[in-house]
């Protein structure tokens, strides 16, 4: 077994490593890994609105939008939020490498499911890809933080270059998958999700000997004996919970207890708050934190706030807005009519394509101690995305009275909804890294991927309602919440910064 000794030279080497533009090239691992993944998700998000709504004679499922906002809503959130279990097991059980890798196989496996002709093979498949992303996710993420030292001033421009593998993949997946789903069917779109995920699996088992010591043991507390009573009771932990979930589905699909998409969701909007107040009062408040830990957390705080509600619109993508690309947008391009799942490959472009211009700007600002504060990027990222569905009031009152809208407006909301992603999605990711503690790394990022949960299921909750609420209502409401965001986020900022402890 390797030294104490020995890991730290390993991780110092891959650290100091600079072949992969100038970042280590271990980074190029986590990059394809993610990519991976995203290609899976992604192009899975992009024809399950569809698939659930379509009749069966379609090759749907024939879901009414009610229980199909929800199921969506419930999904999506559920992707997220289990980030914050993974994280945990990551810490205290396995490993972020380990993680990372059991999260990628329940990935693959779940997508397969979904590609069998059953509804309870359909929901086993949700409940696999919930799990895998939780496994995978969040951990990812920390692995990239721990290729850098403290104080690297390589970092953020590290999660800038990985922020456009994750779109890379995003940007492939809605052109693939929902093509293949037109033409083969949306269980074979499912099948070419569920590739991608392998593709990116087997380059991270070949690529990990580039990773160092990264993420390759559970956190410590120091004691050795201490370490394995730790890992027994989250060991325990974990399969009590298994269990409890295992007996309600039995339970459930008995006939015992009665379940709804609707109901689980309206519960888990509840839990979410309750885990947020919870978890942040632990931080800020609890036993053993130092002052300056509970100072950080109460600014990480501020930024999850303002990323649940940058999200909440965001992630309207795959639901209001795949349903306003199918029902209202004029997408015949010489005769041919292309699938409507092909607009969420703008947002994706725009990440690919300007990644790297952020990635230099940060660093070129950041020269000249000119670049701007985590929290004044997502004061930014706020307004964009207030913007992103301003533009589309004037498009839904047209389509109200039946005109079909050309695609510009689509394409306006996503460019202006990239925008604002690159403002905050990677900046929150390097942002965590740098005002975790070392030893919750893994739990709290998947915390910080509990804001994309809140917001995945409030856009899930927007297209349950937009059945019975006007379109240019709905869209006008979320402009509108979101400046008021950016407004109160900009008077934030400052005491935030003090906060930081000095961290920008």
């Amino acid at each position: 077994m390797a030294s104490h000794e020995d890991a730290v030279t390993s991780l110092d080497a891959a650290r100091a490593d600079t072949s992969f533009f100038g970042h280590p090239r271990g980074l190029s691992t986590l990059f394809f890994t993610e990519m991976g993944e995203r290609f899976s998700y992604y192009g899975m998000r992009a024809i399950l609105i569809y698939y659930m709504t379509h009749k069966i004679a379609e090759g749907g499922l024939e879901f009414g939008l009610p229980q199909a906002g929800a199921v969506y809503g419930l999904y999506t959130a559920m992707v997220y939020l289990l980030c914050l279990g993974g994280g945990w097991v990551a810490d205290r059980i396995t490993g972020q490498r380990r993680a990372v890798l059991i999260g990628g196989v329940m990935i693959a496996v779940g997508e397969f499911c979904l590609a069998i002709p059953s509804e309870t093979s359909f929901y086993c498949g949700l409940v696999l890809l919930m799990m895998g992303t939780g496994m995978l996710k969040g951990n990812v993420s920390t692995i990239v933080g721990q290729l850098y030292k403290q104080g690297d001033p390589r970092r953020d421009s590290g999660f800038s270059l990985f922020y456009m593998g994750i779109n890379l993949g995003a940007l492939i997946s809605p052109l693939v998958v929902p093509l293949v789903a037109k033409y083969y069917g949306y269980r074979m779109g499912f099948a070419v999700a569920g590739f991608g995920m392998l593709g990116g699996l087997l380059q991270y088992v070949l690529g990990g000997k580039h990773l160092g010591s990264a993420g390759a043991h559970p956190a410590t507390t120091g004691d050795a004996e201490k370490d394995r009573r730790q890992k027994r009771s989250a060991a325990l932990a974990v399969g009590s919970g298994l269990a409890f979930f295992a007996i309600l589905a039995a339970l459930g699909a008995a006939g015992v207890i009665t379940f709804t998409a609707t109901m689980i969701s309206n519960t888990l909007g509840w839990c979410l708050l309750a885990i947020v107040v919870v978890v942040f009062s632990w931080l800020i408040f609890g036993a053993g934190w130092s002052i300056e830990e509970r100072k950080r957390s109460a600014a990480i705080l501020v930024l999850f706030v303002a990323s649940a509600l940058f999200w909440a619109s965001f992630e309207q993508a795959g639901s209001t807005l795949s349903l306003f690309a199918q029902d209202s947008t004029n997408r015949m391009v010489l005769g041919w009519e292309f699938p409507a799942g092909w607009f969420q490959n703008v947002e994706s472009s725009v990440v690919v394509i300007l990644a790297p211009v952020f990635a230099w700007l940060w660093l070129g600002l950041g020269r000249r101690n000119a670049e701007p504060s985590s929290p004044t990027k997502f004061c930014i990222a706020l307004f964009l995305g207030g913007s992103a569905f301003a533009i589309l009031v004037p498009a839904s009152i047209m389509a109200a009275h039946g005109t079909r809208v050309a695609i510009w407006w689509l394409i306006g909301t996503y460019l202006l909804q990239g925008l604002g992603e690159l403002c905050l999605s990677p900046v929150g990711l390097s942002a965590l890294s740098k005002l975790a503690p070392a030893r919750a790394a893994g739990f709290m990022m998947g915390l910080w991927f509990l804001s994309n949960s809140i917001g995945n299921w409030t856009a899930g909750k927007a297209a349950s309602v937009s059945s019975s609420v006007p379109l240019p209502t709905l869209f006008g409401a979320v402009a509108a919440f979101t400046f008021v965001a950016a407004l109160v986020l900009a008077v934030l900022i400052r005491p935030t910064k003090k906060l930081m402890s000095g961290i920008n």
